[in-house]
């Protein structure tokens, strides 16, 4: 091997190290069996959320994992891997979008991966997917917000309701 190939590949898994570090959640996949039009979809999916999927040779994945300290992961990069790089404000959309993609295509299987920088398991990642989106959660804390300023404008409104029904003294 040339000294100028050993230099690209060095550059990549430092390039590839950084990505690891700098996601706050990386899914591992194996795309086999998936139709062009299915990864065009699912990439669009994931692009959507602020996730990046690339394919990246495994013993390139291997030795950027091991150099941004989650040599854990290596385990699952085997055979024919895609990662997704979660980078947004939703730790979790990765998790969220593969799993369901995993149910709706059987043939999407995934490996493993990274949450808030812990290594997780399949199992792990698919309870996180079954949570809902940071969206999802705002929209739920300002209802449980608002709730009781409604009631308390309801029981204002009743209060002022009885008191014009009262007659005159």
């Amino acid at each position: 091997m040339s000294k100028e190939t050993i230099a690209v590949k060095a550059t990549l898994v430092d390039e590839v190290s950084k990505k690891i570090t700098d996601a706050n959640s990386l899914v591992v996949v194996d795309y086999r069996g998936l139709t062009v039009e299915e990864v065009t979809d699912l990439r669009k999916q994931l692009r959507d959320a602020d996730v990046a999927m690339e394919v990246i040779k495994n013993k390139i994945l291997t030795r950027a994992a091991e150099k941004a300290g989650f040599a854990d992961l290596n385990d699952t990069f085997v055979g024919p891997t895609a990662v997704a790089f979660g980078n947004g404000d939703d730790s979790i959309a990765a998790a969220r979008i593969l799993a369901k993609f995993a149910k709706d295509h059987n043939v999407l299987e995934i490996k493993g991966g990274m949450m808030e920088g812990k290594v997780v398991s399949v199992d792990e990642i698919n309870t996180y997917a079954t949570l809902p989106s940071r969206d999802d959660l705002l929209s739920m804390l300002a209802s449980e917000l608002q709730s009781p300023i409604r009631s308390f404008a309801f029981a204002v409104k009743q209060v002022a309701d009885n008191k014009d029904d009262e007659p005159a003294a």
